[in-house]
């Protein structure tokens, strides 16, 4: 009989990202980061690969990306609107980490298994900053799928890209439960 580790299933039953507008200072320092990321790092990973890397973004970058994501969205010839909602996500950021993937080549393991790693690492990372009492929230948006962006903001590598923001803060208010899959609906038992 396997032995259940409750309070684990109790969070995960429970765990709710926090909507990263309600996220305040202060942010977790580098020592409080650091077992956050070591939990994130111990995601599934086929072939040893690594696909995958952090680059942490603290209150001091917040507003050059912000910049930046005021200046491409104007050349990509985004609306205003989308371009205010990008940037206020800098903006308002008091640390970020960001996880990169790194597409490396392998005859084992396809590329999608490597992109597969980098999302287990963001949920790793999201769900450990919230076990940690951060909280947190897993963003993207339209300015990290652009290639200028991403190598001119991050320093990203052609091989790179990002799969995901996980934004740090100090919750200032919880949010509300919202609905849930019917597990049933989306479940198929094969029994034969």
């Amino acid at each position: 009989m396997p032995a259940p580790n409750s309070a684990a299933m109790d969070f995960l039953l429970t765990r709710r990202s926090r909507p990263a507008k309600t996220l305040t200072g202060p942010a977790p320092t580098a020592q409080e980061l650091r077992p956050i990321l070591t939990a994130a790092a111990r995601s599934p990973d086929h072939g040893k690969l690594e696909p995958w890397r952090f680059i942490v973004l603290d209150r001091a970058a917040m507003p050059r990306l912000a910049t930046l994501v005021r200046d491409r969205g104007a050349v990509l010839g985004k609306s205003e609107e989308d371009i205010a909602k990008a940037a206020k996500q800098y903006e308002d950021g008091q640390l970020a980490v960001a996880v990169v993937e790194v597409r490396k080549p392998s005859d084992k393991i396809p590329a999608i298994e490597q992109t597969y790693s980098a999302g287990a690492v963001c949920l790793a990372l999201l769900n450990a900053a919230l076990a940690s009492g951060w909280g947190a929230n897993w963003l993207t948006g339209w300015a990290t799928h652009d290639r200028e962006f991403i190598s001119q903001g991050l320093g990203l590598a052609d091989n790179e890209s990002i799969a995901g923001l996980i934004f740090l803060g100090t919750e200032t208010s919880a949010p509300p439960e919202r609905p849930r899959p019917d597990i049933d609906s989306i479940t198929t038992w094969v029994t034969e």
